[in-house]
Formats: C-alpha cells, sequence, structure tokens
C-alpha cells in the first residue's frame, strides 16, 4: 500500500505516478475520497464516545429527579455509539479496498510506457555466432535425454515437462551453484512453502490485476506462489525486525507455479514459459533509505551469476506500465537465445519500497527506537527450467554436445561437456569446499 500521508500531502505525485503508469488517475481521488471519509466516521465514534461517557458519569452524579433523563440521554448516545462504530467498520472496509487499487508509486526516472519502451541499460558478453545450423534448446534436450515434454503432457498436460538424466542434473546444479554464491554473499538460505494464505499472497501484490495468474487451492483457501517473494515477505509479517547490523537477507529455494493466462501461443514449445519451475530467489529487507543501493547490490549479484554462466546478456530499465503493483523500479536482465535471435528475460529485481511492509505490518526500529515500516526488495537469482533452455542454446556445440561453464562443473561430476547417451552411472564427487 502507498503511505497515505503522502496522498493527504501531495495527492499529485500519487496522480503523477498513475500517469506514468498508464493506470486510472481516478482511483487516487476514490482513495483520497475514502481516506477522508475514514477519518471523519473515525472522529464521529471517538466524539460519541466521549460524550457517552460523560453522559455515564453524570447518571452516577444525577439527583432522582434528574435521573430519568439523564439515564435516557445516556441511552440515546449508546445506540449512537454503536451506530458509529459500525459506520467507522465500513469506513474501514471501505478504505481498504481502495487503498488495495492503488500501485506503488514508481521513482524517478523509470521510463513511461509499457512493453516495448524499456530502456536498456548496458549489454555485456558477445553474442556467439556458430558454424552450424542452430537448434533451439527443446532438440537439444531432447537429443542429450534431458527434457521430456511429451511424457510431462501426457501426465500434467500442457507446459508440463520431465528433466530427465543430464536435465535433472543441470537443475541440481543450477540450484547449488546459485544458493553457494549467495551464502557466500551474505544470504540466509530458505526452503520456502509454495502453498501461502491469502494474505501473504494480497501483502505481495499478487492477486488483484494478477489473480488470473494464481492457481488457488479453493478447499484449504491456499494459494500456489509464482515465486518464493511471497513466503519470504510474509514470514515476519506482524514483526519488529532488528535491521542495525544491515539488510536481511534471504535466498529462498521453491517450486512456484503460475498459470500463465493470456499468454496462449507465446512460446510453448519448450520449457521457457512452463505452469512449474524451480527458482532460487533473492528477498531483502532494509531501511526504506537504503533501498536503492541494495536494488543496485541485488541486480550485481545477478549480473555475476550469469557471468559465471558464460551467458551474454543486457540490463534493461522496465516501463512503468510493464512494473508489477508492488514495483516501483524493476530492472530485467535479459539473456540471448540464439534459436530466436533475441534477449529474453531471465531474472529480474525489484525496489517494493514500502508498499509490501506496510501491507503485512513489517518494521524495523529506527535510529530513535520508534517501529517503522521497512522495505523490501527481490531478486531472481535463478530461475531454473528458462537458465536450462538458455545454456543449451548458448553452449551447443556443432556435435551435438553442450559446452559446461566452468562454474557449473564441480556440480556436475566436473564434465566438460554434456554428450548425448554419456553415462550418468559414475557417483559424481562433491565440490571442495
Amino acid at each position: 500500500m502507498i503511505d497515505l500521508r503522502l496522498l493527504r500531502d501531495n495527492p499529485d505525485a500519487v496522480r503523477a505516478s498513475q500517469r506514468t503508469r498508464g493506470a486510472d488517475e481516478s482511483l487516487v481521488d476514490v482513495l483520497a475520497a475514502a481516506d477522508a471519509a475514514r477519518r471523519e466516521a473515525v472522529q464521529r465514534a471517538d466524539d460519541l464516545r466521549a460524550e457517552q461517557k460523560a453522559a455515564s458519569q453524570a447518571v452516577r452524579g444525577a439527583s432522582p429527579e434528574e435521573r430519568p433523563a439523564v439515564l435516557e440521554r445516556a441511552r440515546g448516545l449508546a445506540a449512537q455509539v454503536k451506530e458509529a462504530e459500525e459506520a467507522e467498520r465500513e469506513a474501514d472496509a471501505a478504505l481498504r479496498e481502495a487503498h488495495l487499487t492503488v500501485p506503488n508509486l514508481v521513482h524517478d526516472g523509470v521510463p513511461a510506457g509499457g512493453e516495448d519502451d524499456a530502456v536498456t541499460l548496458r549489454t555485456v558478453g558477445e553474442v556467439p555466432t556458430y558454424d552450424f545450423a542452430v537448434r533451439d534448446h527443446l532438440e537439444i534436450g531432447e537429443a542429450l535425454g534431458a527434457i521430456d515434454m511429451e511424457r510431462g503432457a501426457k501426465v500434467s498436460g500442457a507446459r508440463f515437462y520431465f528433466l530427465t538424466g543430464p536435465g535433472a542434473l543441470l537443475e541440481f546444479a543450477l540450484a547449488q551453484l546459485a544458493i553457494t554464491r549467495a551464502v557466500a554473499a551474505g544470504f540466509t538460505p530458505v526452503v520456502a512453502p509454495s502453498l501461502v494464505g491469502p494474505r501473504a499472497m494480497e501483502g505481495t501484490g499478487f492477486l488483484g490485476a494478477h489473480e488470473e495468474e494464481v492457481y488457488k487451492v479453493e478447499r484449504d483457501n491456499l494459494y500456489l506462489v509464482g515465486t518464493s517473494e511471497v513466503a519470504l515477505a510474509g514470514m515476519h509479517m506482524d514483526e519488529v525486525l532488528d535491521l542495525s547490523g544491515g539488510p536481511r537477507r534471504y535466498a529462498g529455494w521453491s517450486s512456484c507455479y503460475r498459470r500463465e493466462a493470456g499468454s496462449y501461443g507465446k512460446d510453448t514449445r519448450g520449457i521457457i514459459r512452463v505452469h512449474w519451475f524451480d527458482k532460487v530467489e533473492m528477498f531483502s529487507f532494509c531501511p526504506p533509505e537504503e533501498a536503492a543501493d541494495e536494488h543496485r547490490r541485488l541486480l550485481a549479484w545477478e549480473e555475476e551469476f550469469l557471468q559465471a554462466l558464460e551467458l551474454p546478456y543486457r540490463v534493461v530499465d522496465i516501463a512503468a506500465g510493464d512494473l508489477g503493483s508492488s514495483a516501483a523500479r524493476k530492472f530485467d536482465i535479459e539473456a540471448w537465445f540464439p534459436s530466436q535471435s533475441t534477449y529474453r528475460e531471465l531474472t529480474s529485481t525489484s525496489d517494493c519500497t514500502t508498499f509490501q511492509a506496510r501491507r503485512l505490518n513489517i518494521r524495523y526500529r529506527g535510529e530513535d527506537g520508534k517501529p517503522r515500516i521497512a522495505a523490501t526488495l527481490n531478486g531472481t537469482l535463478c530461475a531454473i527450467a528458462r537458465t536450462i533452455a538458455c545454456l543449451l542454446e548458448v553452449h551447443q556445440q556443432a556435435d551435438g554436445s553442450v559446452h559446461v561453464p566452468v562454474a557449473l562443473r564441480p556440480w556436475l561430476g566436473g564434465v566438460e561437456r554434456l554428450t548425448p547417451g554419456m553415462s550418468l552411472a559414475a557417483p559424481l564427487p562433491v565440490p571442495a569446499a
């Protein structure tokens, strides 16, 4: 949620953010009216309670002649208080409903526009060239015995898959590499639940406009997460954190589920856009004034990971109209996919300022000892299925093998290439500490 004090002090800034997003400015006026109505309802209820208290005290001091009239006034005030408290509850509900419709304020400098208006900040690495016919990741993965889409569809339906043999080993290797690097950078590793309650899902901004993308278990009123960001944020709801030693950082692993509503016909071949995948997600809690610097650090860790995988990529500043409701700014890293001759999103990192923490009541103690709303940030370190797809394509060789980046080799028994029909029988050595 946005800060209502900002809305009261500078409603034009909130309207300007809505314009930059291409969102409905009238929602700001609805929220402002709901806020005013709620404050008025609270004041009326407070005033009536004060009158009721005074009337109750008057009853005790009234003479026998005055007592009936004073009692009647006290009864009347009690009824008015009851009505005012009900009006206050209704005003609270109306304010929350209006509050949830207004997305986070975008940062200054975020590009205006939509999906096609992202700004490239830098390009890193050379786009590879090949002296043979380039194959896509599915053709390569099937030849290696690494990906089985047909049986995935047979068992679970479209956009599901099996990772088999070297594909499964790549999954584990990427997860190990990501977690190891995150721990070395000071993150606490977390295996996070994939099922969460409505409050965590709503608090992180994944209901409302994004509800069609979410799987819900109706019988249990639980949601399957599309990212461990949801569980990691919810882990500290209604808590006051100690951030005196710096940001609190988690690296969460979980399976993720997305309905991909409205994306039919887009990337339906292979494992680039699927309904289920595993992911290592970075998540950080910090004071709001440190959030911009923390955002840059998350981006740097993502870049270092892709460099370790020897993948060419570019960093883009996402336009306001393509931001999620919680994000004030988002950087995507798009890696090169040879079969499509283009860059595609592989990771992203978002600064959500105090938007999620205000919804989830996550605070920290300032230098004065008073609790304040924390900032939250997230960044994908490795979306494993899509990363496997990119690795197979970028590192493909003319003979059908796939080059293994040096950083991954310790987790794959030291092999330098994945080859069709390769033996997996020999035990893999444990990487050195």
